[in-house]
């Protein structure tokens, strides 16, 4: 399986099928150079209504076939943009891509409300199984007791978690996050794409090193074999 990084929370998994999740490329500037029309993606995972998990969904659909995964609610208001070709979820709800391939939704600690402010239900993280692979994409979430739970449930070979701090957990926090999930494999996500988010490269590297985890950092554009 191939995992490229595209900035923020936006991922593109390649197995048996192509997933791409939160969708804030072309409107991050950090990911200016990511030509949009060349990712292909068969799904969309979003993890919550923010904008800046769903900012560029229009630019991926105008050159994509691709299937909305996302919360009910959010899936609803999608609709209403003309966006109907989804799947809704709630928590505990699996949606199966193929024999090979699935995402779970479950809770996550944050907010989440629609571009236009309207209700968007509430935030969640996805566990993704695919390639004899688990893969737990946290999305925006706080450092949060349920996290023990999906570790212990679930043999998860990579987490993504966001580390970058003010509208999410810290690299502190990602420690325990990653040792809740009994997870030695982490790639960041939601950092240095604002102000408020941005972080020291070396000190979270050295902090997770610390502990025995192994933090990467991808280069936006980036791509690891799992």
């Amino acid at each position: 399986m191939q995992i490229t990084f595209y900035g923020h929370n936006s991922f593109l998994f390649e197995s048996d099928v192509s997933i791409l999740t939160d969708p804030f490329i072309a409107s991050n500037p950090k990911a200016k150079h990511i030509v949009m029309e060349d990712i292909k993606a068969d799904h969309v995972l979003i993890t919550h209504g923010h904008a800046d998990h769903l900012a560029d969904l229009d630019k991926i659909l105008a050159h994509n076939d691709a299937k909305i995964i996302t919360m009910v609610e959010v899936a609803s208001w999608l609709a209403k943009q003309g966006h109907s070709h989804s799947h809704s979820l709630n928590f505990g709800g699996t949606y199966e891509f193929s024999k090979e391939t699935s995402a779970k939704y479950v809770q996550a600690v944050h907010s989440s409300s629609m571009p236009d402010g309207s209700y968007g239900g509430h935030p969640g993280s996805f566990i993704l199984k695919t390639g004899g692979k688990t893969i737990f994409i946290a999305g925006d979430t706080a450092l949060h007791s349920d996290l023990k739970l999906f570790g212990e449930l679930n043999d998860i070979d990579l987490a993504i978690l966001p580390i970058g701090g003010n509208y999410t957990m810290d690299t502190e926090d990602a420690v325990h996050a990653a040792k809740f999930l009994g997870c030695n494999q982490i790639i960041g996500c939601h950092y240095d794409s604002f102000p408020e988010i941005t972080i020291d490269h070396a000190a979270a590297q050295n902090l997770f090193k610390s502990h025995q985890l192994d933090l990467q950092l991808m280069a936006i554009g980036a791509s690891i074999t799992l």
